[in-house]
């Protein structure tokens, strides 16, 4: 097992379907230019769940990350406070984190949001925060 990683069944319930909402949301990545299948789910304050996938069009710079996707619903649903959010792709045996726009993103929305990588076969489950992620980050809420 990864350093700080944990065991996907020691995670309590309500965290473990958070967990199967981001690796479900895989399914339905728009991806045929990497074939990189990214699910993510976003817990907002209030208990609402949304999730999101990888969409990319052939100008990769129009492409938008999984993690964009699930905050893009929420706010545009009128939730704009979260407690966490979950990251899921197959990279072998290494976790996959937010990429750096995504880690900007995420922190907008505050520096304490957890978040757990999470292995599509629910093997490990590696918890970190936005802060952790992106120290020093640009934001007013430093």
């Amino acid at each position: 097992m990864a350093s700080n990683s944990v065991d996907f069944a020691s995670l309590d319930l309500a965290t473990q379907d958070i967990i199967r909402q981001g690796v479900s949301a895989r399914e339905f990545a728009y991806c045929p230019y990497s074939n990189f299948q990214v699910g993510a789910a976003l817990l907002c304050s209030d208990g609402t769940v949304f999730t999101g996938c990888n969409v990319e069009n052939v100008s990769y710079g129009m492409s938008i990350c999984a993690e964009r996707t699930a905050i893009v619903k929420a706010v545009s649903s009128g939730n704009r406070s979260y407690t966490a959010i979950v990251v899921s792709a197959d990279n072998g045996d290494t976790f996959v984190s937010p990429c750096g726009a995504c880690r900007q993103f995420i922190a907008e929305f505050g520096l304490e949001i957890d978040v757990y990588l999470a292995k599509p076969d629910l093997s490990e489950v590696l918890k970190t925060s936005i802060r952790d992620l992106l120290p020093l980050s640009f934001s007013s809420l430093n």
